[in-house]
């Protein structure tokens, strides 16, 4: 099993938000922003900090791909 960050990067398309304004708006390091690039595990305490700065679900921002 694998994670897929698709939905979050077009919920940020449809914020008209960059990955920049992302890591600002969450305090997320670069480094982390570049492991969803490659579809790698974050922590939970990350995505959960998403969640709030885009005022979302997890459902909304990540996909377990079988």
């Amino acid at each position: 099993m694998s994670v897929c960050y698709k939905k979050l990067w077009k919920l940020l398309i449809d914020n008209d938000m960059s990955k920049s304004d992302l890591r600002e708006k969450t305090g997320i390091a670069a480094s982390t922003i570049s492991k969803m690039n490659k579809n790698q595990d974050v922590s939970l305490e990350v995505l959960a900090r998403i969640c709030c700065a885009l005022d979302c679900n997890i459902e909304d921002i990540v996909e377990i791909e079988k």
